[in-house]
C-alpha cells in the first residue's frame, strides 16, 4: 500500500516563528499573515506550525500552534526587548520544535529565535521605511530595526517583500542583492470584500493608525478646504493610535478600532476612501476599498502608485490643497473608479499570494537537500 502524498505524515513542513507579534496592533503585517496561513490552510501542501506568545494563543486556529509559555509582547520598544530576552531563555526549546521543520519562515522579520543550523529560512520584510524617513522613527526604534531586521536581512537565504519599492529600497539601503528578494504582492479577499456600485453616502474614510506618516493632518486641512463649497462633507477615521491626533473637528468621526464587519460595511458605503500615507511598502486599504466599489484618491508616495495603478486618483501628499482637488476629482468620477477598482483588485489575491510563498518553501527545501558538488 502507498501512503498519501498529500496526507498529514507526507507534507513538508514551514514553521512560523511569530514571538514578536502583537495581536491587534501590527496592522497590515498582521494581515498578512493571517491571509498567508488560512490560505495555506487550505492548500494543504505544507503542514503549516505556528509559534506564538503566550498572549497570541488562537491567533491562527486554522493551523497548528505552538505556544510558548512565559513569553508576552506589547508594543514599544521596551516590551520588544522584554519579549527578545524571554525568548532568549528559552531558546533551546523552541529551535528543538523548529529543527523538526523542513524550511522556517519568519513573517514578521525578527529571528526571534535564531533557526536551527542547517534549516533553510526566509524573512518577510515588508519595508525599510525607518531608512527611508529616519525623521519619524525614535533612536531606539531605529536601532531595534538595525539589529533585527537588517540582520536578519542579511543573514537569511530569500527575503520575502511585498512590492518593487520595498525590493529596490531593500537593495539600496541594505545592500541585500537583488536576485536574493522574492516580490510577492498582497491579495484581497473577494468573499469579504464584495462591491457595492449603487449609491454611497456623503463621508470620506480613511482607516489608518494614527502615526505621523499616515498624514491625517493634512487631510483634515484638505477636507477643510473641501468643506468650503461641501459643508455636508464629513471625514471617518478609523484605526488605532487616534487618540494621539488630539482634538478634531466635529465634522471627523474618530470611530478607532473597528471589527472587521464594521470596516467592510464602512468601505461599502464611503463616498471615496481617502489615503495620503507619506509611505507604504504595500498599503492593502485602496485595495480593499476597491475590491468594495468604493472610489480611491490616494498619495503617489511610496509603493502606492505601483499598487493602484490606473484604478485610482493619485495626489501629493505633502500638499492639502493638492489632497483636496484629488478627492474632488474621485467624487466626480466615482462611477468610473468603482468600476476601474472592482476590475483591478481583483488581480490581488491571496491565492496567488501563497502558491509564490510555497514556490519559494519547495525551492529553498530542495536546494538544502541538494549535495554539495567538488
Amino acid at each position: 500500500m502507498t501512503s498519501d502524498p498529500m496526507s498529514p505524515a507526507a507534507r513538508p513542513t514551514v514553521a512560523m516563528p511569530m514571538l514578536n507579534l502583537v495581536p491587534g496592533g501590527m496592522g497590515g503585517t498582521e494581515t498578512y499573515a493571517s491571509n498567508l496561513t488560512q490560505a495555506m490552510a487550505s492548500d494543504g501542501t505544507f503542514t503549516v506550525l505556528t509559534v506564538l506568545p503566550e498572549n497570541a494563543a488562537g491567533t491562527f486556529p486554522w493551523v497548528n500552534e505552538l505556544v510558548i509559555g512565559g513569553i508576552r509582547t506589547a508594543l514599544g520598544v521596551r516590551n520588544r526587548l522584554a519579549s527578545i530576552a524571554q525568548t532568549a531563555l528559552r531558546g533551546h526549546r523552541i529551535r528543538r520544535a523548529l529543527a523538526a521543520a523542513d524550511v522556517v519562515h519568519y513573517p514578521f522579520t525578527a529571528l526571534m529565535p535564531r533557526p536551527p543550523r542547517g534549516r533553510p529560512f526566509a524573512v518577510t520584510l515588508h519595508d525599510v521605511q525607518h531608512l527611508d524617513l529616519p525623521e519619524l522613527f525614535t533612536h531606539a526604534d531605529f536601532v531595534y530595526r538595525r539589529l533585527f531586521y537588517h540582520r536578519a536581512a542579511r543573514r537569511a537565504d530569500l527575503v520575502i517583500t511585498i512590492s518593487e519599492f520595498a525590493k529596490q529600497s531593500i537593495v539600496r539601503h541594505l545592500g541585500v542583492p537583488a536576485d536574493k528578494i522574492k516580490v510577492i504582492p498582497l491579495g484581497v479577499d473577494s468573499h469579504l470584500f464584495v462591491p457595492n456600485l449603487g449609491e454611497r453616502d456623503g463621508f470620506l474614510l480613511y482607516p489608518a493608525r494614527g502615526w505621523a506618516h499616515k498624514n491625517h493632518a493634512r487631510l483634515i486641512e484638505a477636507v477643510t478646504l473641501l468643506r468650503r463649497t461641501s459643508p455636508r462633507l464629513r471625514l471617518v477615521l478609523t484605526g488605532g493610535n487616534l487618540d494621539g491626533l488630539g482634538p478634531l473637528p466635529d465634522w471627523v468621526d474618530r470611530k478607532g478600532f473597528v471589527e472587521q464587519d464594521e470596516l467592510i460595511d464602512l468601505y461599502r458605503r464611503a463616498a471615496v476612501l481617502v489615503y495620503p500615507s507619506l509611505y507604504e511598502g504595500f498599503g492593502l486599504p485602496p485595495l480593499e476599498a476597491m475590491a468594495s466599489g468604493c472610489p480611491v484618491a490616494a498619495s503617489n508616495a511610496g509603493s502606492i502608485p505601483e499598487v493602484c495603478g490606473d484604478a485610482a486618483v493619485l495626489f501629493d501628499p505633502s500638499e492639502p490643497e493638492a489632497i483636496a482637488a484629488g478627492i474632488e476629482e474621485a467624487l466626480n468620477r466615482g462611477a468610473e473608479l468603482s468600476r476601474a477598482g472592482v476590475a483591478h483588485a481583483a488581480t490581488f489575491t491571496w491565492e496567488r499570494c501563497v502558491q509564490a510563498h510555497l514556490e519559494i518553501f519547495t525551492e529553498l527545501i530542495a536546494a538544502a537537500r541538494r549535495p554539495l558538488t567538488v
